[in-house]
Order: structure tokens, then C-alpha cells, then sequence
């Protein structure tokens, strides 16, 4: 072998030991990396048997997760609440990369945003539907292309096949809450065997939440006879459409005991409505024969008019949803089958009395909340 020759061999075996070198010291680097992951919340990373791949794989950023989130707009304090709770549900941080869309109660654009969703390969699909109808066409097409959708707070007709889940009130329930609500506090006041003048306003008409609490609350007037319902008009849940229905009350009959709000904005345009017509409501008028008035949502400003004594008792309806939408996407995410479709959230029935009563429907208690001040400091919405 020549001098030349050997040169050559040494050289190949020298790069050949460096190659080997360098491996090492790319695997010892992935190990490294996996051991921090392991003392994470993401230990799944370190675990045995993974092949080289898949460890290189899980030191690669995440990929964030495409949400379409159509809200139905923002026509009252419950649905900013709403909204900002979806936001920081699906922010940057948590991994999301939110499309958010506000349809301003059109529930064409509602539909329109949907499908332009499922164009643009959404990962989820979120709704907070406007109207019960008009739903099924749109949701078999996110079916079909395997977009899950999750419903949030109004209900829809449609076969729960197309949608993944649904996160909300029930609102026939709300609606009972109210009419025990005030069957008990008649009775309290004597006044059980009374003709008793009622009006409400209702939302939206053909909204899941109008429906339910119209029923609900229409069970109880069937219940007493001494009950009249004079009339129900829609307000749109807005308070500009609640103190024209109001108004109108106003000037049509002649005595008015009881207004139902179906929502807090629409009771603070009849609140404004009463006051501007000089007509005396709330707890402190109620001997003096004042207008008693309920409501539904119990956001803050809502609560605030409770703690107040304008409003005698109002019936929550959770704006916060969205958070255990973003939950239901990490375990469907995690490949979990989320075992129910339907999921209500937990409510409260506030009221302005010092001793508030337990309800009773269906042999289940719901012991009501008094409003207070440290009650509102620590309230989310």
C-alpha cells in the first residue's frame, strides 16, 4: 500500500468517527429536550417506545387550532359578556387561531359565515345560533366534511348527529323559576287570590331562549286562574325595543302588576319607560301597589338594578359557555368521545329579599341568591 493510499483510508475513517460524533450529540440533544417536556403538563412526550420521528416531531411548535366562531351580535350586556368570554377562551395563548364573525341578529349572515368556514377548512365550527330553524342544510355540509361543530347557549331544530355538542341554559326551566318565583311571592304578599295584570316582553321571536322561557313561564299562568296575560310583545332582548314595548303598555291598560322581561337591557327600558310615565315599581312600591318586575340574564347591571330594588328577582342565564367549548375541542382533539350531547350549565335565581325562598319544581329545591355588594364585587359578568 502506498503513502498516498494510507493518507486516504485515514481520512475516511476520521470523517466516519466525526459523522458518528455528531449523531450522538443530535440524540442526546432530542433526549435532553424530552426529559424537560416530561416534567410538563405535556409529558406524553417522554415517554418509551417513541421512534426517533415521533420524538422529533414533538419539539416541533404546535400547530394552533382553526376556530370559526359565529356570535349571534351584540345587543346586550349578556352577549358582550358572551363574546369576551369566547375571545379569551379561544385566544392566541390557548393554542387558537379564532375567526370571529358578528352576524347583528341577521341570520342570513349567520349561515353565510358557516359555510364560508367550511370553504376555508376550519378545524371547529362555533355557533351561537340567532334562530331555532334554518340550521339543518348548513350543519350537513360541516358534517360532511368532518368540521365538528359545537353549539353555544340557543338551541336549534336539527338531528343532534350534526353537531358535536351544545353548551347552555335551559331556558323552559328559567321560564318555570320565574312563574314559581312569583306564585310563592303573591302568596306572601296575600295577594294569591287576586287578579293579578301581566305583561312581558319577549325576546327575539323564534330564539330558543324566547321560546323556552315563554313556556316555562306559561305554565304558571295556566296554573292560576287569577292570573291575566294581557299581552306579549317582542322586544328583540334590546333595551331600546324594551322601553318602546313598554310604552306601548303604558298607554294601552289601564293597570299593569307584573312585567316579564325577557331579558336585563329589555328590563331597563321598561324600567325607563315606567319611570319617565311616572309609574311607581320596584321593591319599595310594592305596598303602595308598584309594578313587580322580573328579568332573566342576571348580568352585572342587572344584579346591580336587583341590589337596588327595581328588579324584584332576576334568573341567570351563564354567559360563559365558551370555555367548555374550548374544553370539549381538547378532548376531541385528545380523541375522546365526549359522552353526552346536550350540557347545561349551572344557574342561580337572584333576588333583592333579605331571606330569599326556595323554589320548587319537579321535588328539585333551588335555594334563590340575595344580591349584595360583595356578591357584585366578585362577579364575572
Amino acid at each position: 500500500m502506498t503513502k498516498k493510499q494510507r493518507k486516504i483510508i485515514r481520512a475516511v475513517l476520521e470523517l466516519g468517527f466525526f459523522c458518528l460524533l455528531l449523531s450522538a450529540c443530535a440524540a442526546k440533544t432530542v433526549l435532553d429536550d424530552l426529559d424537560r417536556f416530561a416534567g410538563s403538563d405535556t409529558g406524553a412526550y417522554g415517554q418509551a417506545g417513541m421512534t426517533a420521528a415521533q420524538q422529533a416531531a414533538a419539539l416541533l411548535p404546535k400547530k394552533q387550532i382553526r376556530v370559526g366562531f359565529v356570535q349571534v351580535g351584540h345587543e346586550s350586556d349578556w352577549r358582550i359578556a358572551a363574546t369576551k368570554s369566547g375571545k379569551q377562551a379561544f385566544s392566541e395563548e390557548n393554542g387558537y387561531d379564532l375567526h370571529f364573525v358578528d352576524a347583528d341578529n341577521d341570520p342570513k349572515v349567520q349561515v353565510e359565515a358557516v359555510r364560508r368556514f367550511i370553504k376555508e377548512r376550519m378545524d371547529y365550527i362555533v355557533i351561537d345560533p340567532i334562530l331555532t330553524t334554518g340550521w339543518t342544510a348548513v350543519l350537513k355540509e360541516a358534517y360532511h366534511a368532518k368540521i365538528p361543530v359545537i353549539l353555544l347557549d340557543r338551541t336549534i331544530d336539527c338531528k343532534d348527529q350534526y353537531y358535536a355538542a351544545w353548551f347552555g341554559s335551559d331556558f323552559v326551566r328559567e321560564g318555570e323559576w320565574a312563574g314559581e318565583w312569583l306564585q310563592n311571592y303573591l302568596k306572601k304578599q296575600g295577594r294569591d287570590q287576586e287578579t293579578i295584570h301581566i305583561v312581558t316582553i319577549n325576546g327575539t321571536q323564534g330564539a330558543s331562549a324566547q321560546i323556552g322561557r315563554t313556556q316555562g313561564f306559561a305554565q304558571y299562568v295556566e296554573k292560576n286562574a287569577n292570573w291575566k296575560l294581557l299581552a306579549q310583545e317582542c322586544g328583540d332582548f334590546t333595551e331600546s325595543g324594551g322601553k318602546a314595548v313598554m310604552e306601548r303598555y303604558l298607554q294601552t291598560y289601564e293597570r299593569i302588576d307584573v312585567v316579564v322581561c325577557q331579558n336585563d337591557n329589555e328590563a331597563f327600558g321598561a324600567c325607563a319607560a315606567l319611570d319617565e310615565a311616572g309609574v311607581a315599581y320596584g321593591v319599595d312600591a310594592e305596598n303602595d301597589g308598584g309594578v313587580i318586575l322580573i328579568s332573566f340574564d342576571a348580568t352585572r347591571a342587572g344584579l346591580e338594578a336587583v341590589l337596588d330594588g327595581k328588579i324584584h328577582a332576576d334568573f341567570e342565564c351563564n354567559p360563559l359557555s365558551p370555555p367548555y367549548a374550548a374544553e370539549a375541542i381538547r378532548r376531541l382533539e385528545a380523541g375522546e368521545v365526549l359522552t353526552e350531547k346536550d350540557y347545561y350549565l349551572p344557574e342561580d335565581c337572584f333576588t333583592a329579599d333579605e331571606e330569599p325562598m326556595t323554589l320548587m319544581i319537579d321535588f328539585t329545591p333551588k335555594q334563590m341568591v340575595t344580591v349584595t355588594k360583595e356578591l357584585l364585587e366578585d362577579r364575572e359578568y
